[in-house]
């Protein structure tokens, strides 16, 4: 008899992901695109899409019995609706409905940063301890509390937004939310290349940068090390927003770890750097530590479908 499995679909800013995966969160095969989120419409195509042909090309390798499905934005878990890529891109969706009834299969849905912390909680630092920070630093910031095994989701399913935090740096730019010099504008993948562009008539640089083209994190660390004026000072003042979200959150929420996923977070050199800027003392009882995941950041997000997927269909909470 074959094993149950299920069919993840990860929607990212950039890419989507999809395969299937058994019930230890093994990726059985898996397939990527070029992700279209320009709208949620438009993204609800391509998953349909991409699923019937997945189906039509690939062979199953176990009984598949779900399927199950992360998205940026705010997604309602419980009540399978996607509300909106971002606050000025919103509509509405009944999306696993709407999937379940296309293609005859249960469907759940999640927050793509929610699916990598349950991954964590099941298949990474959840082994230790049920007190962890989840922090996803990439193209943008977001992250998710996890205490006493529970994921924190909010009334509104949008607790986890702490890229929207302010952090005592001031760029003075105005966030897409509203505010000004939230942390995410200066030191996530998106913000720390609108920083080079903002101040590249500041300092000297031997970075190529052109209006609207964006600079990527790898190219600013890699100029960093060059000790390149421009890529010091906006990795410098990167790494100490994220030091100190990381020092906020932790005297907010008491936990035992914080674990570092995104491409940026991944990154030794800026991790390293963000290390050197935690206060001891504010950090005496994260006694896991502060780490970078130790499952695959380009797939964390995917094996969380996995879990949501099997817990749901064994009756426990839907975290």
């Amino acid at each position: 008899m074959k094993k149950e499995t299920v069919l993840g679909v990860d929607l990212g800013g950039t890419k989507i992901l999809i395969g299937e995966l058994d019930q230890a969160g093994n990726i059985l095969e898996s397939k990527s695109f070029r992700s279209k989120v320009t709208s949620q419409v438009e993204a609800v195509e391509q998953i349909k899409e991409v699923i019937a042909s997945y189906f039509e090309n690939e062979k199953l390798q176990g009984q598949l019995v779900a399927i199950s499905i992360d998205l940026v934005g705010r997604v309602d878990s419980e009540k399978g609706i996607w509300h909106e890529i971002h606050p000025e891109n919103a509509k509405e969706i009944p999306l696993a409905q709407e999937i379940s009834q296309r293609f005859n299969l249960p469907v759940v849905i999640n927050n793509d940063v929610s699916s990598a912390s349950l991954a964590e909680m099941e298949l990474g630092i959840g082994k230790k301890t049920k007190d962890f920070i989840y922090l996803n630093i990439g193209t943008g910031i977001a992250g998710r509390i996890i205490a006493e095994g529970q994921l924190l989701k909010g009334g509104h399913s949008n607790a986890g937004e702490i890229g929207h935090s302010l952090v005592g740096i001031n760029n003075h730019v105005r966030c897409v939310c509203g505010r000004i010099a939230c942390v995410e504008t200066f030191a996530s993948g998106l913000g720390m290349s609108n920083e080079v562009h903002r101040l590249k008539n500041k300092y000297p640089t031997q970075l190529e940068i052109t209006d609207k083209h964006r600079v990527s994190g790898e190219e600013i660390i890699n100029a960093f090390q060059k000790n390149d004026p421009l890529a010091k000072e906006v990795v410098e003042q990167a790494t100490k927003g994220i030091a100190e979200l990381i020092m906020n959150l932790v005297r907010t929420s008491d936990p035992e770890a914080v674990i570092l996923g995104g491409g940026l977070a991944n990154n030794d050199i800026f991790y390293e750097l963000m290390l050197e800027k935690l206060n001891a003392n504010t950090m005496r009882f994260v006694t896991e530590g502060v780490h970078q995941t130790e499952i695959d950041p380009r797939l964390i997000a995917l094996k969380g479908c996995a879990v949501h997927a099997f817990k749901k269909l064994a009756g426990k909470e839907a975290q």
